[in-house]
């Protein structure tokens, strides 16, 4: 990928998020993830590993090039814009760092500075008191919700203390079937996604596998009565009435919980 001025750009908005803590089910790092495949996408720059990264933590990977030589990964965030017909989109993706956030934060909003975009959009996904089987819900700007937070609550408000429209979407992940990937939740951002950039993305191969998700989890549930049991408690609760922001907050909390566990 070419490199890319960040000032030079078409009525930008910048999405991020963190991998780890924030994102249940690698979901909204999914959504960069679709992003990058989908959309004619170039470099911009990666912050330094060392100053941010844990690296025992988050250990470097060898990889293998096309020409047969070996390369180092760092554990970075990058910065990468996606190229849509009507606008370009800022894409700031790494694992969550694990030391110096305020100067972390620091330089990604001097990064946004430049770019002066029309809005800034963090994404996340939280386990939750959710039915599979149901529409994934992805509450927006958050809850009253108080108390511990990741990155991407912080980030979002140094973004907002800095004067930048800030939009925060969070999927709620059924904490039953945590395990990543899920692409009806990444689906699920996605299209939120769609309605504040004005311009529909390819879907690619990710509606046949949030199908196919769907389908093995009914399987698995299937299996299991209890499971069983509970799913269709669930799928009670969704049906009869939309979460209220104090329900989503008491998902938060207890999605903090079983994060500490």
């Amino acid at each position: 990928m070419a490199a890319v001025r960040l000032t030079d750009l078409r009525h930008p908005v910048v999405v991020f998020t963190f991998s780890g803590w924030n994102d249940a089910g690698d979901a909204a790092t999914g959504v960069i993830d679709h992003l990058s495949e989908v959309c004619d996408t170039d470099y911009a720059f990666a912050l330094d590993a060392d100053d941010y990264y844990d690296l025992i933590e988050n250990r470097p990977v060898l990889v293998r090039e096309g020409n047969g030589e070996r390369t180092v990964q760092w554990a970075t965030t990058e910065v990468l814009v996606a190229h849509l017909s009507e606008r370009d989109v800022v894409l700031v993706n790494g694992p969550e760092p694990s030391f110096r956030w305020r100067a972390f934060c620091a330089a990604l909003v001097s990064a946004f500075r430049s770019i002066k975009p029309e809005r800034i959009i963090a994404m996340g996904a939280m386990l939750a008191d959710a039915p599979h089987s149901r529409t994934v819900p992805v509450s927006e700007d958050g809850t009253d919700y108080t108390g511990p937070t990741g990155i991407v609550g912080v980030l979002a408000s140094a973004c907002a203390d800095a004067g930048f429209n800030v939009t925060s979407l969070w999927a709620s992940v059924p904490h039953y079937v945590s395990d990543p990937p899920n692409p009806k939740a990444t689906l699920a951002l996605l299209s939120r996604l769609e309605e504040f950039l004005g311009e529909s993305i390819e879907r690619g191969d990710l509606l046949d596998a949030a199908a196919v998700w769907e389908e093995r989890v009914n399987e698995l549930v299937a299996d299991d009565d209890d499971i069983m049991a509970y799913v269709r408690e669930l799928e009670s609760r969704y049906d009869t009435a939309e979460a209220t922001g104090e329900e989503i907050a008491q998902q938060f909390e207890r999605y903090l919980r079983r994060r500490e566990r």
